[in-house]
């Protein structure tokens, strides 16, 4: 089980540096993603028991998973979802102005 911790954090650490040290929106957008997927296996981390069922399936259970977990996690998808479309917006639209996907070139060309 703390493999899984390992994984997430090793997750999150490399969208981080990807963020951090590309130029390229496309790639920090790539990087944005991979941080908030990390985020959501973290979720769905904590909220997993073993051999646990959720509480409306059936009557006849011992050990119940707690839901709230996986309504976040949900609710991060689509909000990570929605981020990424804003994102990916903007992106075409300083393509359109700029020609350019380079950061620091739009932040060059911007006075």
């Amino acid at each position: 089980m703390e493999s899984i911790y390992l994984v997430v954090i090793i997750l999150f650490c490399l969208g981080l540096y990807t963020t951090l040290t590309n130029t390229n929106l496309i790639k920090i957008i790539i990087g944005i993603n991979i941080m908030d997927s990390s985020l959501v296996l973290l979720l769905v981390v904590l909220g997993y028991k073993p051999e646990g069922t959720a509480p409306i399936i059936d009557q006849q259970y011992s050990i119940i998973v707690d839901p709230i977990p996986q309504a976040l996690a949900l609710t991060a998808i689509v909000i990570g979802a929605s981020i990424t479309a804003l994102m990916l917006l903007l992106t075409i639209k300083l393509h359109r102005n700029y020609n350019t996907l380079d950061i620091s070139e739009i932040r060059r060309l911007k006075g």
